[in-house]
């Protein structure tokens, strides 16, 4: 009885004071904790670490901050591939140069990406190839899709990563321009000169043949008249 008598007076002073009804007024309140509760999560500090947590991450050595290198040459940038821990892991994308030592476990040595790591894998990026002959920058004969697959992974690199040089590109020089014009004209020039001492010793060689056909023709002109006139004496000495 008096539990009851107690409910209704609760119920009595809720309808009388707050003007709800009694189910209106306890859901009310209930939305009202539950925003209390969601707003102040929000100013909570985390949890401390546990302490098997806190021993592993006082064994792990900080990463050492990004070392720009400026231009360095694609020999240079294998020396980064992450076979020598104290070296920062480094890959280039397009001739650009990021520092992926964050990444080690996807880049590093025994990583599914490991192959690119110190080289300028575009094209086997753009073509999601391991193969050793796309392990180059060489981006030419590329098709539509497979280069805004190369753009999404230099916007991923760009976002994730600190650029920290570029790959030096070899320029071709005059110098070796003018010798390799200088050694094919040279080499030109001796073909020339070659065919022309063939030409040469092939008339040699013919003169040669003329002039013991002409010898030849002389003596058989000379044995023709030595007979004639042979021929002629003896008519003469039995003649009457």
């Amino acid at each position: 009885m008096a539990v009851a008598e107690m409910w209704a007076t609760l119920k009595e002073a809720i309808e009388t004071y707050t003007g709800l009804s009694v189910t209106t007024f306890f859901t009310v309140l209930a939305v009202a904790a539950a925003f209390y509760y969601a707003v102040a999560g929000f100013f909570e500090p985390p949890p401390p670490p546990r302490k098997r947590d806190a021993e592993g991450l006082e064994g792990v050595e900080p990463l050492p901050p990004p070392v720009q290198l400026g231009e360095i040459t694609e020999e240079e940038l294998r020396d980064y591939d992450g076979s020598d821990p104290n070296k920062p892991l480094l890959m280039a994308i397009k001739g650009q140069i990021y520092d992926v030592t964050q990444s080690r476990m996807f880049y590093g040595p025994g990583g599914p990406y490991a192959l690119f790591a110190g080289k300028d894998a575009s094209r086997a990026l753009a073509k999601m190839s391991f193969e050793p002959k796309d392990l180059t920058g060489d981006i030419s004969e590329l098709g539509p899709f497979e280069l805004d697959a190369l753009q999404d992974w230099e916007y991923k690199f760009m976002s994730k990563y600190v650029k920290v040089g570029t790959v030096k590109t070899v320029p071709v020089t005059e110098g070796s321009d003018a010798g390799a014009s200088g050694t094919t004209e040279q080499t030109s020039q001796t073909t020339e000169d070659a065919g022309i001492q063939a030409d040469h010793g092939a008339q040699t060689k013919e003169d040669v043949i003329t002039a013991d056909l002409d010898a030849g023709k002389g003596d058989d002109t000379g044995r023709r008249a030595e007979v004639k006139e042979n021929s002629s004496s003896a008519e003469g000495e039995s003649g009457p």
